[in-house]
């Protein structure tokens, strides 16, 4: 019993689903489909679907294959003018409505394989005058159907029909096919065909044709057929055989007539006396190509009764999963000198061969050729299959022995460095875990894969004469071997960090390295690469810094003379995190990011500008000046607020102590303490006798009255909270010190903040001096001398009795009022 196939194990499940109503459909029946990629090409396969989807329609390939679509409408693909591939196998298609695909114009490739079409329709393929290929297998009809359906078809070359119903095939039913480059037939159960029906195809490439049931009871049928696509240049592949007795082969003698070259089976079944009459059948014909892909052998190798037949055209035999039913009684293949003398080329690959036997492998003489793949061959077997010391094998130029359990590295080398002519080894997907650190080799060697192994580190034991090494998929961290004319160099699948030293390789031309974990490469590494023109690097952990995504953007491109052969779509950010997954090509970095040191001096650069134009355009404005007594003037006002809660709670009220708090320049000093004080603090009698007039005045001077070891704000507060005036000395002096400006700021602050009206301060010119001379940041003082009448010294000394009168008078104006 044959397996279901993956599409029909997809039908089931849908089957299953769509009983318990979880259909994907939408509820007009028409589903849409998103998955499609940059390139167009849309993946819409196992989705459940019963109609076919709404996909865009700048689709170039749309694939529908493993649904439930039972039928297809004529409007289901309308405007897909641009689509080039359609694949709707096994979907279970039971009917195409005729206008179905006229929409097409572009398609090329249609497959409607493996469906329920009991019938084809010439119309579904009338507008398809572009399509190449057409599948058409494993539908239930039992002929191709009149009219001919492929008549319109001129750009047809790939054509595959038939199934299990297929019975008759016409003359005419392929007309308007007139050349193909490969023909594939399934008529296994076909009972009637008409000569000539496939002869009419010229050129005709390469046929697969699996007629099981002509071969066993219908042999005109199947010699008919085999002679109609039998042709020197023609290869021919027969599926599906049970060649039992010498009857079985004789619609073989067709094809032998016809001198055909190339020959193979597919799942094929033969005993001893089959292939004794396959033997005979092609005796003296000139195959070349011999090949057989599942065969099953039932006898015991007894093939010797063929020794008289000519095979010497036969250059290449290929073999694939060969099974011996009876391997134990399987005879020796030393009575086939007759046919492995001449072979050049020889596969025999997964066929669980675990030897050769030496004298076996001294019969193939004029071998160049040996693929012995997959197989069980262990270092011990592979000393016999080679011949030990041994010469043998002289002309073998190639030897694979890739997929074997072998464990020594240096026991090949030795076996092989007798092959004088050998230029290409294989040794991949072995046990090596280690090399030695020297080895002999052939001096011919040029190629060498020993991939998919398990090497943690290389030594000198490559040889050096190496044009081509494929080290992928093994644990290297690192690769320092010189080999001078090395021009392929294959790393993928390791774990490097870095490219390797490219002066190792000074004619490197193609390096892949893809897959590794390189965080970043260069225009510095690969100019150590001398003659590199090719490179594939993508798939690995980027750290996508400016200087990464500015030269591989510039290489993607072209820009730097290297070709990177695996596209923009492999190369992938890993980090930083924000960008992880952002293909390289399309990632887009900021100046702040890229140029961080100039963007910073930069950016420090206009922020210190633009904080000294901001200063001086304060410094104009005075608000520094504003601030810095709005702070002098909060903590003079707190301590102020805490004398006052600590005179409350002593229970004792705030006195007056001064009648007027003196504020001058040091420099003017002696006028203050040679004039005004003696003047104002003692009594004066210059006045009417009253006793108000005579009292004796109270100044505060800082020089005197300030409390040593306080801070001078808090002294200035101090003061003015205990003097009912304030008198300004004013002169040059006092508005160039900066002492006496400081105490003027403060008091201007303190006596202009709304505490004190403009009247607490009085105004005493020593000298000439206008408001423009006053700093304008002091704009309530300038205003007040040019609203407020002030004192002026006067230089006369009669005059001088009436300065003091006012002043006096204008110190004591609180008692006056009283």
């Amino acid at each position: 019993m044959r397996r279901p196939t993956s599409c029909q194990l997809a039908l089931l499940l849908l089957f299953l689903n769509l009983c318990r109503g979880q259909g994907s459909d939408s509820g007009d029946g028409r589903s849409s489909c998103h998955r499609c990629d940059s390139h167009l090409s849309c993946n819409c396969s196992h989705g459940g679907f019963t109609h076919i989807p709404v996909v865009t329609d700048r689709a170039l390939t749309i694939d529908l294959s493993c649904n439930a679509i039972a039928t297809v409408m004529d409007d289901d693909l309308m405007g897909h003018t641009r689509l080039r591939a359609l694949d709707l196998h096994g979907n279970g298609l039971a009917a195409i409505q005729p206008s179905a695909f006229d929409s097409l114009w572009s398609l090329e490739e249609l497959d409607l394989s493996d469906n329920q079409l009991a019938a084809l329709n010439y119309r579904w393929f009338r507008k398809l005058e572009a399509l190449q290929q057409l599948n058409l297998l494993s539908n239930p009809y039992s002929c191709l159907g009149s009219p001919p359906l492929f008549q319109g078809l001129i750009q047809l070359r790939r054509l595959a029909f038939g199934g299990p119903a297929l019975e008759e095939l016409r003359r005419g039913d392929l007309s308007g096919v007139t050349q193909l480059e490969e023909l594939t037939v399934h008529a296994n159960n076909l009972t009637r065909y008409e000569s000539g029906t496939l002869a009419d195809i010229w050129p005709l490439g390469r046929v697969t044709l699996s007629l099981h049931g002509p071969f066993l009871t219908n042999m005109p049928v199947a010699s008919a057929v085999l002679g109609d696509v039998s042709y020197p240049e023609t290869p021919i592949t027969l599926e599906d055989l049970h060649l039992i007795g010498n009857w079985s082969v004789q619609p073989l003698r067709e094809s032998a007539r016809k001198r055909i070259r190339h020959l193979s089976f597919r799942n094929l079944s033969v005993s001893d006396e089959a292939v004794v009459s396959l033997l005979v059948v092609v005796d003296g014909v000139p195959i070349t190509y011999l090949s057989v892909d599942g065969i099953t052998l039932t006898g015991e190798g007894r093939w010797e009764k063929a020794s008289y037949t000519d095979q010497r055209s036969i250059d290449e035999f290929f073999a694939q999963d060969v099974v011996v039913l009876d391997v134990f009684k399987f005879f020796s293949l030393l009575d086939l000198k007759f046919l492995l003398q001449y072979l050049r080329r020889v596969s025999v690959i997964n066929s669980k061969v675990f030897v050769m036997p030496c004298i076996t492998s001294k019969l193939l003489v004029n071998l160049q050729y040996l693929d012995l793949s997959d197989n069980l061959l262990t270092d011990l077997t592979l000393v016999e299959t080679l011949c030990g010391d041994h010469e043998t094998l002289k002309e073998l130029r190639v030897l694979n022995i890739s997929g074997n359990p072998l464990k020594s590295l240096s026991t090949v080398s030795r076996l092989v460095t007798k092959l004088s002519k050998l230029t290409h080894l294989d040794v991949s997907r072995t046990g090596y875990i280690s090399m030695p650190p020297s080895c002999p080799w052939p001096s011919t060697l040029r190629h060498l894969n020993i991939s998919g192994a398990k090497l943690t580190t290389t030594t000198p034991c490559l040889p050096a004469t190496l044009e081509v090494l494929d080290l992928s998929n093994n644990n290297l961290r690192g690769f320092t071997q010189h080999l001078p004319v090395l021009r392929e160099l294959h790393l993928s699948g390791n774990k490097f960090l870095s490219l390797p030293p490219g002066q190792l390789f000074p004619n490197l031309q193609t390096l892949t390295i893809h897959s590794n974990t390189l965080n970043m490469f260069g225009r510095l590494d690969l100019q150590s690469f001398r003659r590199l023109e090719s490179l594939q690097a993508g798939q690995n952990q980027f750290v996508c810094s400016c200087d990464f995504v500015n030269f591989l953007q510039s290489a993607l491109k072209g820009h730097e003379g290297i070709h990177l052969t695996d596209g923009e779509d492999n190369y992938v950010c890993d980090s930083p995190l924000y960008l992880q997954g952002e293909p390289v090509g399309r990632v887009h970095l900021s100046i702040v990011t890229c140029h961080r040191v100039l963007f910073v001096s930069v950016s420090c650069g206009l922020v210190l500008v633009v904080g000294v134009l901001l200063g001086v355009f304060l410094w104009r404005l005075h608000a520094f000046w504003y601030l810095k007594m709005t702070w002098a003037w909060l903590k003079a006002k707190h301590s102020s607020r805490c004398r006052q809660r600590h005179r409350v709670i002593e229970g004792s009220e705030a006195l007056l102590s001064f009648d007027a708090f003196v504020s001058y320049s040091e420099r003017d000093a002696g006028w203050v303490e040679n004039f005004l004080v003696p003047e104002l603090e003692e009594p004066s009698e210059s006045d009417s006798g009253d006793p108000r007039t005579l009292r004796s005045l109270t100044l505060c001077l800082h020089k005197r009255d300030f409390l040593p070891g306080h801070w001078i704000v808090d002294n200035i507060m101090s003061a003015m909270e205990r003097s009912r005036r304030t008198v300004f000395i004013l002169s040059e002096n006092f508005v160039q010190s900066d002492w006496c400006r400081y105490e003027l700021d403060f008091s201007h602050f303190w006596l202009f903040d709304g505490h004190a009206g403009g009247e607490a301060a009085i105004l005493v010119l020593l000298e000439p001096l206008s408001k423009d001379d006053v700093p304008k940041r002091f704009y309530k003082l300038r205003k007040l001398m040019s609203s407020t009448t002030y004192l002026e010294w006067p230089r006369e000394e009669e005059r001088r009795p009436e300065f003091w009168r006012s002043l006096r008078k204008a110190l004591r104006g609180g008692d006056e009022d009283d």
